[in-house]
């Protein structure tokens, strides 16, 4: 069954066909250009909506760049301060992965596309050693490659929106 989300995403340009190295390192004959299609407000709306409806939190947060958009609008969606997970820390200004308060908070993460899951488990460590309560990652796209299985291995579970052959028959 072809999700709206598939729908919205693939009117909007997000699946591009050629020869891709993906985040994780594998390669692959298609990429989920997620990151584009949320420029379209009536995209990151929708996206926003959906993953703000997913489960219970307090604070949402997402790993930088293509997690920022997505928490912003659950954000504003829910009425819920967000958080940016850096990449790596910084060593100037004020240190460290987390900006924002999520100690003690429980953390809905969410991402733009989950391959092996490895983006998805940085955040969630990170989130931890700041103090906060995580188990649940709200994915745009499961690329069905080993995430979900891999987050479950750690206790956490994935909630994708939809799964890219959603998304490459939609």
């Amino acid at each position: 069954m072809v999700t709206r989300i598939a729908e919205l995403l693939k009117s909007h340009g997000a699946v591009e066909f050629g020869d891709f190295v993906l985040a994780s390192g594998k390669k692959s004959t298609y990429y989920m250009d997620i990151k584009s299609a949320l420029t379209n407000p009536v995209v990151l709306r929708a996206i926003g909506k959906a993953m703000a409806d997913t489960a219970a939190f307090d604070t949402v947060a997402g790993v930088a760049v293509g997690g920022v958009p997505l928490a912003v609008a659950v954000s504003l969606i829910s009425g819920k301060p967000f958080a940016i997970i850096r990449s790596s820390g910084k060593d100037h200004g004020k240190s460290g992965t987390i900006i924002g308060n999520v100690e003690g908070k429980r953390v809905l993460l969410v991402e733009d596309v989950t391959t092996s899951g490895g983006s998805a488990l940085y955040g969630v460590r990170e989130l931890r050693k700041a103090g906060a309560l995580v188990d649940i990652i709200v994915t745009v796209v499961d690329r069905q490659e080993g995430a979900p299985e891999m987050l479950a291995g750690e206790n956490l579970t994935l909630i994708p929106l939809c799964t890219a052959q959603e998304l490459l028959s939609a």
